[in-house]
């Protein structure tokens, strides 16, 4: 069962896309937190559904080198244009931020930084290093951007020593062009190939309701077990705002899991498939 394209402008979100409400003591706290260290996190410029449950949760997925990207992504609520440069004590602030809420896990992700000699990569190590030395008992994920397929950058990454590597896919493959700013989804997957092949657990999430087919998302689901990835999350695309990309179909709970018993019984270690679900949800099992 779907809501197609032509009955979902003026109706409601399905029941199953109700959110919690982003309030209570432990989402104040980290919110007070993050800005008081003018971090930035996806959770709130990606305008994430789960911040209320994860906020509350004491979890972050914070966002380095600033909150202005280089690309225009048609799903993307980031800010696009000429970014500033990287803060030299950005490390040191996320790291005690990451100290001071005792996280035993931490999710770190950025914007595309196309202006960059090296995308970032050299920042997005030093981060990660600073992170593990203030926070030795902290496992890491990162969540990267493509770094234009460079696997000299995408080593430098490695090279830090995050506990996972998490690059999105995003959509299928017919979609991508149209979807994605730059990106591209064989270059996306000759990244989580070289990634996997260094021995990290490599993990991708994908969007639905974008106007992708059964087929597609099967296909796609293969395409990423084929490059090594051995995490996968899924989730219901929610237009951010009138200027992005429309939503084509709400696509209920029953077919989310039947894409995740699919992936599951394929090879997936782990797979979180749901319409709320996003790429850092429930990210501290995926370790």
């Amino acid at each position: 069962m779907a809501t197609k394209d032509k009955t979902l402008k003026g109706r409601r979100l399905p029941e199953w896309l109700k959110m919690q409400r982003a309030s209570g003591e432990n989402y104040t706290r980290v919110k007070n937190l993050v800005e008081s260290n003018h971090l930035h996190t996806i959770c709130k410029s990606g305008n994430c559904p789960n911040i209320g449950e994860c906020w509350n949760a004491g979890t972050a997925t914070f966002m380095i080198l600033g909150d202005i990207c280089t690309r225009s992504c048609k799903f993307c609520n980031t800010l696009t244009g000429r970014p500033h440069p990287p803060d030299p004590d950005e490390a040191g602030k996320l790291a005690e931020s990451v100290l001071t809420m005792g996280l035993k896990h931490c999710v770190i992700t950025s914007v595309d930084r196309d202006d960059l000699p090296d995308s970032g990569a050299s920042f997005w190590a030093e981060v990660i290093r600073t992170v593990k030395r203030v926070n030795p008992g902290t496992s890491i994920e990162a969540l990267v951007p493509d770094f234009n397929g460079v696997e000299e950058d995408i080593q430098k990454v490695i090279d830090a020593g995050p506990d996972v590597i998490s690059h999105n896919l995003e959509t299928v493959e017919r979609l991508t062009p149209h979807i994605r700013s730059a990106a591209q989804y064989r270059r996306s997957l000759d990244l989580i190939s070289y990634i996997a092949g260094q021995a990290v657990r490599t993990k991708s999430g994908i969007m639905l309701g974008l106007g992708e087919k059964e087929p597609e998302v099967y296909r796609t689901i293969d395409d990423l077990l084929d490059a090594g990835c051995s995490v996968l999350t899924i989730g219901q695309y929610l237009q951010p705002s009138p200027d992005h990309m429309e939503v084509v179909e709400y696509v209920d709970p029953a077919r989310f899991e039947q894409y995740r018993t699919t992936a599951l019984a394929n090879g997936f270690l782990f797979v979180e498939s749901h319409p709320l679900v996003r790429s850092s949800y429930h990210a501290e099992k995926h370790v």
